[in-house]
């Protein structure tokens, strides 16, 4: 990536980050933050082999999914990818689907390394990691930094222990020696002891299985089943999200056969229709 592409993604990602709700360094709440942008957000457990997220335009709506069977913290950093797709490529493209290899950075697409670059520029900007090590860890210079210390960034960037190690090594804070070093450090204590041992958040660690599903998904939903998009039993499961029965949509429904089975996969897949 060329280094005036590299500061375009930096201030797209630094003007993105002013609108945000920040803590002292780190994000509060990129999922909160994101809806206040009017972005369209799903937040659902499709299975952890799953796809980890998509974004998609449809019609005047900015559609971002993500997988919440991943840790919390790798589906943080799904969503920051996503809005990155959003805000670097969206115009050009009507969607993006990414997977283990998009997020992990394995990717050889310049599309995806930019999304991952400005995901990580959103969430660790170098300045705030900088001040972060300098005011509030003792021995500030990289080559003392302890597992518990990166424990103690990455809960207040909510971001998982290796990114966390990436970012680092990255802007050229530890070099690779001192990451193996604490990647060793990180073997012998797990993430959630490392984690309770600083008051972080053992969260970012685990699954948060949280599903969030728009009300105008209700509407999408209808429209798939009345076009035979989908079957019965996944308006079924899309109406239990919000605690309806299809009782209670039945005026709205063209009365039809509803096929076979399927999941709520099928309604992602086809809201673009």
């Amino acid at each position: 990536m060329q280094e005036d592409r590299k500061l375009e993604i930096r201030k797209k990602a630094n003007s993105f980050r002013e609108k945000c709700k920040i803590s002292k360094y780190g994000i509060l709440d990129l999922f909160q933050d994101c809806e206040r942008q009017e972005f369209k957000l799903l937040r659902y457990p499709l299975g952890e082999n799953a796809d980890l997220g998509f974004t998609v335009r449809r019609d005047n709506d900015i559609i971002i999914f993500t997988n919440s069977c991943s840790r919390l913290s790798r589906e943080i950093f799904t969503l920051a990818h996503e809005i990155g797709h959003v805000i670097l490529h969206l115009e050009r493209d009507n969607s993006f689907i990414d997977n283990h290899i998009t997020i992990n950075g394995k990717s050889t697409d310049v599309n995806e390394q930019e999304a991952n670059y400005f995901a990580a520029c959103l969430l660790m900007p170098h300045d705030d990691i900088l001040r972060f090590i300098d005011l509030e860890i003792s021995n500030s210079q990289g080559k003392d930094l302890s597992a518990m210390d990166i424990a103690r960034i990455m809960s207040e960037f909510k971001v998982s222990f290796t990114m966390t190690l990436n970012r680092l090594e990255n802007l050229n804070i530890i070099d690779v020696n001192q990451k193996l070093r604490l990647n060793s450090e990180k073997t012998e204590k797990s993430v959630n002891r490392l984690l309770r041992s600083v008051g972080g958040n053992a969260r970012l660690n685990e699954q948060s299985n949280e599903i969030n599903i728009p009300y105008e998904y209700i509407d999408y939903a209808i429209y798939n089943y009345n076009h035979n998009a989908i079957p019965e039993e996944t308006l079924r499961k899309v109406l239990a999200c919000f605690q309806l029965d299809i009782e209670d949509v039945r005026e709205k429904l063209i009365d039809h056969n509803s096929g076979e089975d399927a999941d709520l996969a099928d309604l992602i897949g086809d809201l673009d229709d």
